[in-house]
């Protein structure tokens, strides 16, 4: 049996593709020895070093715990949790020229801001990145809920031919409402893709599936005969019998099964088929295949930003797909994806929207606030989520001295700030549920309010509170602020944005104007 079974599994569509994508990176390596050296090997420790060595950081200060009973356990006393009060001011030019038009911001400020946030924080895409082919591997008829749909199955192979022993594959589903009259709005999600709801033989094809089943199992071993005739009832193979979807911790539906209900689409986007998400791979995926399997410099991109770069890639293939309204695609992500999330709505302005959930230092939070999750953590174990030059944030004893937070020239708010004024919803949930506080939910809605004035600003309606970053109040749980193109909801789950999703839909099909369910 289990040799049969090894047999029908790679002689599988799915694993002969895996088994082709296989022999093409092998033969591509061949290849790569002669054009370009081999990809540098190294540790986490050991590529952490050379940057360190690179910027001339002699020591890094570590990060705290996430444990309140550590003895270096993170600040969550909130009097002390402002060491460097005065966040940079998105409307002030580097000249200390204020913004007051439209004009200036997307003239002057912004470009000024996508530069440091590059050069500091995130790293940039090299300007001769490869182009990426998109393939459809798959097509299946599935149902989400009772909803019928079209899913498919994407690989955006990755021109290698720079460095072919560095295979790059970005792995993409699709799924589209089957009976929609016109392209619909998607929303792009940061996770694991695949079919999520895959299709099954039923009726005579389970008959005829059984009955080859049947066959293979007697030339595998003819002495099933006598067993079979006992029991000529007996098939192998059995329909599936329905079951409901799981639903989520607030009651509701599966986030894809909202989405579809809403006559939405969803794509998934695998990551880490774009990058690893670890320091040992910086010499593989996309970010080693930009510097050819060699290491990076202080100013190249990091996971958070080569991730981005992925999503980016998906939407194009999305704007050439019939079934997507390409100006109505949004993006999503929550933990280390929902910084993504926010780093991929920031950077590419043909994102139309973004969910943002739970995302902490590197994301949402103020990098200034000694609150939880600390600048001290990215630059330590996730430091190979931002550029190198990062790391200098961190350090306590280096060729240029020391520095600290409050020597980042930007912050998150200017983060959010650029997502302007596209629609932006930022997504908590409490500690008590396991959203825990390490993730600084105060100082992330102080990011937001003062990147209100930025909506506010290019004609776009922001928050509705009452005073700036430092005196507003973040409103109770469960209560949103989501009047504006910018909003706010912490909901009472945990470390998802699951709860938070019926109220992103019903707000952004407001600001669409789809006034009509599956319209």
């Amino acid at each position: 049996m289990k040799s049969l079974l090894a047999f029908l599994l790679l002689s599988s569509p799915i694993a002969m593709m895996g088994q082709q994508a296989q022999e093409t990176q092998a033969r591509g390596g061949a290849l790569g020895q002669g054009s370009a050296p081999a990809p540098v090997t190294m540790t986490a420790a050991q590529d952490q070093q050379n940057m360190m060595d690179q910027v001339g950081i002699v020591a890094l200060r570590p990060g705290p715990s996430g444990s309140e009973t550590a003895p270096n356990h993170a600040n969550y006393d909130e009097a002390k949790a402002n060491p460097f009060p005065n966040v940079p001011d998105p409307l002030t030019i580097n000249d200390g020229k204020k913004v007051t038009t439209p004009q200036q911001w997307w003239d002057k400020r912004r470009p000024e801001l996508v530069e440091m946030l590059e050069k500091y924080v995130y790293g940039r895409v090299p300007k001769d990145v490869p182009k990426v082919t998109w393939t459809v591997a798959a097509v299946d008829r599935e149902r989400i809920g009772f909803a019928p749909v079209i899913a498919k199955d994407l690989i955006g192979v990755v021109d290698n031919a720079a460095d072919p022993a560095i295979s790059v594959r970005i792995h993409m589903t699709l799924v589209t409402p089957a009976n929609a009259k016109g392209p619909v709005p998607v929303l792009m999600m940061f996770g694991r893709a695949g079919f999520p709801a895959p299709s099954e033989p039923t009726g005579d094809e389970l008959d005829r599936v059984n009955k080859a089943w049947k066959a293979l199992l007697l030339q595998q071993d003819p002495s099933l005969a006598d067993a079979m005739a006992k029991h000529p009832a007996w098939q192998p193979v059995h329909a599936a019998p329905f079951q409901p979807p799981q639903m989520n911790a607030d009651g509701d539906p599966p986030n894809e099964n909202e989405l579809i209900a809403a006559g939405w689409g969803f794509v998934l986007i695998d990551p880490a088929s774009v990058q690893a998400d670890n320091g040992a791979d910086l010499t593989q995926g996309i970010v080693g295949l930009g510097n050819k399997g060699q290491p990076r410099k202080p100013e190249d991109w990091g996971a958070l930003r080569a991730w981005a770069w992925g999503a980016g890639r998906g939407l194009d293939y999305l704007e050439t797909d019939a079934a997507v309204d390409a100006k109505h695609v949004g993006i999503d992500g929550v933990s280390r994806y929902g910084k993504a999330a926010l780093v991929t709505m920031a950077f590419d302005q043909r994102f139309a929207m973004v969910l943002v959930g739970s995302s902490g230092k590197g994301g949402a939070t103020l990098l200034r606030r000694n609150f939880g999750e600390a600048v001290e953590s990215l630059t330590g174990g996730e430091y190979y989520w931002m550029a190198g030059n990062f790391m200098k944030y961190g350090a306590s004893e280096a060729k240029f001295g020391s520095k600290t937070p409050g020597d980042i020239p930007v912050d998150s708010n200017e983060l959010i700030a650029l997502c302007a004024p596209r629609l932006t919803f930022i997504s908590y949930g409490v500690p008590e549920k396991g959203d825990a506080k390490w993730l600084d939910h105060q100082g992330s809605f102080m990011a937001t309010v003062d990147a209100s004035r930025v909506f506010n600003l290019v004609g776009a309606k922001g928050l509705a509170v009452e005073g700036d970053y430092r005196t507003a109040k973040m409103p109770p749980v469960n209560q949103g602020l989501l009047d504006g193109q910018l909003a706010w909801r912490q909901h009472d789950g945990g470390h998802t944005d699951a709860p938070n999703m019926k109220y992103f839909i019903q707000w952004a099909d407001k600001w669409m104007g789809r006034t009509t369910q599956g319209q």
